[in-house]
């Protein structure tokens, strides 16, 4: 298949998605969507197929969503959704369908995290089963389409990280529950492919059994009606009369500028840290 914003090999019996586009750090459009959503449907029917991989090209996982570079407003108009229902139906397709649908996925699914990865990184990685995370790697959490944070690290942390705005450590997101393992860039690669190698060995019936009663133990809990119900809330935010969700005259969230700031130093209480390149 001919992808563009993505790469999909199969190693054995892991099925490899790479994120790749490593010009817009891989932020995600709805064309990178809809190319990983093929790949993992070729995993989903590929029988040698018993891991999904999922990692970004060029160390960085993910910045987040694409907030209008020129291809992807093009694509998007390509695709045709009149305004109304449409629309609406396009936006939930693209920020909580394809996301649930992955993390039903039948059979096991890891995300190697390095880098950024930040908002719609994080709703990507989440959805996944497993996440190892190099030492180096950073998260960014705040209110966003598939909001699985309070889930993925307690209620009380995620009103912490979400009202504040900063970033977070692979440590910290371990210590938070988001993250399995953190590990040093050099030995990520190898112990990630190893553990999926490990797992692999498992029989398919256990393995997607397993994940299925999981997955029932948690919604159980409420967690696909609570992502429901806060995929409106989202609209209702994005379309509030003076809303103050984007920089002026930017491709960037007032959120997350403000956690790039705080990493320059530039809020209350705040050194700078290291600079790490972020555009």
């Amino acid at each position: 298949m001919d992808f563009q914003h993505i790469l999909y090999v199969v190693d054995g019996p892991i099925g490899v998605i790479t994120m790749n586009r490593p010009s817009r750090r891989n932020a995600q459009g709805y064309r990178m969507l809809d190319e990983l959503d093929q790949a993992f449907e070729l995993a989903r029917h590929d029988e040698a197929v018993r891991v999904v991989l999922l990692r970004g090209s060029d160390g960085v996982f993910s910045t987040g969503h694409d907030l209008g570079t020129p291809e992807e407003v093009e694509y998007r108009k390509s695709l045709g959704a009149k305004p109304g229902i449409q629309t609406y139906d396009q936006f939930k397709h693209y920020n909580l369908d394809l996301l649930v649908r992955w993390r039903n996925f039948p059979k096991p699914t890891i995300a190697m995290v390095e880098g950024y990865c930040i908002y719609a990184g994080w709703m990507l990685a989440a959805a996944m089963d497993v996440v190892f995370a190099a030492d180096d790697a950073e998260f960014l959490a705040g209110f966003v389409e598939y909001m699985s944070i309070p889930w993925d690290i307690g209620i009380r942390r995620a009103k912490e990280l979400c009202f504040e705005s900063r970033f977070i450590s692979a440590e910290e997101a371990a210590a938070y529950g988001l993250v399995n393992r953190v590990l040093a860039p050099a030995d990520l690669e190898r112990e990630t492919f190893a553990w999926a190698r490990r797992v692999a060995e498992n029989t398919p019936e256990a393995l997607r059994l397993s994940k299925i009663q999981m997955n029932k133990a948690q919604d159980a809990q409420g967690f696909t009606q609570a992502l429901e119900d806060s995929l409106g809330d989202y609209q209702a935010m994005l379309h509030m009369p003076g809303s103050l969700h984007r920089m002026e005259n930017e491709r960037r969230l007032h959120t997350v500028d403000l956690a790039v700031r705080g990493k320059r130093g530039d809020r209350f209480g705040l050194t700078p840290i290291p600079p790490k390149e972020f555009n």
